[in-house]
């Protein structure tokens, strides 16, 4: 037992120095012009994310997604990569300048929305809804487009590991981000009551999820959370997905897309896999579309351990 306690203090220590150097680097960029502060985090990411072991992990997913893509074209796209989570963790800092998204605005800004109706159709309809996207360019200011248009959507996350910056994280994302639900248990019942009330839930789908539906993503198996399946199966709810793409300049678009159609068995029942593999479908058309925006460091496939 005085190992093991051990053992957790060490780890506790190193949590807490880590989340005391990133809140630190953060709070200094904070001093900084927002544009320069995350064109500057985006610069040193490229060449610090590649030392990490987690940019292997990444190279060794860009391989088996992209085959036939060069070993030049995967370390781009996983450079990209690195720029985008720096520049993801710096918006959070400078976020009141960011979204300056005015739906009466007659310049554009940094921000543009595809996809207003359906906001305005959701907030009018008092029907629930389920609102998906992935871990793709700053997925965070989609809530905060909601919000802008009266739309109070109930958010499932996964919080960092490490508990210090899990803190601040969540800190930050209540005051501008709606209602928040840890990815744990009793989720679900959250989410499940939000739905029978007749509101709105936003979830991201692209995690990896251990006993979840046995799916293809980059037509390599994978294993896909089936909540969403199993909350339209029982609320019969509209799913609408939605995305957000990095531009040029700082820009963000904003995109959301009509219903899409539920797969059903012969019974009219919700089929709970063919609709993972549905998901799993759309966030591979994003992902596609702009590589670089996509989280390559995450075990998705399940082949960490083969890294070795």
């Amino acid at each position: 037992m005085g190992i093991t306690r051990l053992v957790i203090a060490l780890n506790r220590a190193k949590d807490w120095l880590i989340a005391t150097i990133v809140l630190s680097l953060l709070k200094l960029i904070s001093l900084l012009p927002a544009n320069k502060a995350i064109g500057f985090v985006d610069r040193v990411a490229r060449r610090i994310g590649p030392m990490t072991s987690r940019h292997r992990l990444a190279l060794a997913n860009l391989e088996r997604a992209f085959p036939d893509k060069t070993d030049d074209e995967r370390q781009q796209i996983a450079l990209d990569m690195w720029g985008n989570m720096a520049r993801l963790a710096a918006e959070y800092v400078f976020l009141d300048q960011i979204f300056d998204f005015d739906p009466d605005a007659t310049e554009p800004g940094r921000i543009e929305v595809e996809g207003i109706d359906i906001f305005v159709k959701l907030r009018d309809s008092g029907k629930p809804f389920i609102v998906f996207t992935a871990h793709t360019g700053n997925f965070e200011l989609l809530p905060i487009a909601a919000a802008t248009y009266g739309l109070d959507v109930m958010a499932l996350f996964r919080p960092p590991n490490n508990p210090y910056i899990a803190r601040k994280v969540l800190a930050a994302r209540r005051t501008s981000m709606g209602y928040l639900v840890p990815s744990r248990a009793g989720a679900a019942f959250t989410l499940a009551r939000r739905l029978e009330a007749g509101g709105g839930v936003g979830m991201l789908v692209d995690q990896k999820f251990h006993k979840g539906a046995k799916t293809r993503f980059f037509d390599l198996e994978a294993q896909t959370n089936p909540l969403l399946a199993k909350l339209v199966r029982q609320f019969d709810c509209e799913v609408y997905p939605a995305r957000s793409v990095r531009l040029a300049d700082g820009r963000h678009r904003l995109i959301v897309e009509p219903a899409v159609t539920i797969p059903r068995k012969a019974d009219g029942s919700v089929d709970v896999t063919a609709t993972s593999q549905m998901l799993n479908d759309k966030v591979e058309s994003w992902v596609r579309e702009y590589p670089g925006q996509w989280q390559w460091f995450h075990d998705r496939w399940n082949i960490k351990h083969t890294l070795s």
